[in-house]
């Protein structure tokens, strides 16, 4: 069992915010080398288009409900928790 502290990542973007968060969450989690370039918004639409198609989700009219469960149900591995109204 790993102890991970609870980090919250608020993603300013046009389009994808939902499937862009979770890449750079799940980077920060695993410790992956390219962390900070997700961050910085570099090297990041082409994983971000590759999970969309691996995961059939379409994000063109938002996210809601049955797309937050579809990630869930593709990152086993991870707790997705969204929360709303954080000032």
């Amino acid at each position: 069992m790993a102890h991970l502290k609870l980090r919250i990542v608020d993603v300013k973007c046009e389009e994808k915010c939902l499937a862009h968060a979770l890449v750079i969450a799940i980077s920060r989690v695993a410790n992956y080398p390219n962390y900070k370039a997700y961050r910085q918004d570099r090297k990041l639409s082409p994983l971000v288009r590759n999970r969309l198609e691996t995961t059939g989700i379409d994000l063109s009219n938002g996210a809601g409900i049955p797309e937050i469960v579809r990630f869930r149900e593709h990152f086993r591995d991870y707790r997705i928790v969204v929360y709303q109204g954080l000032s």
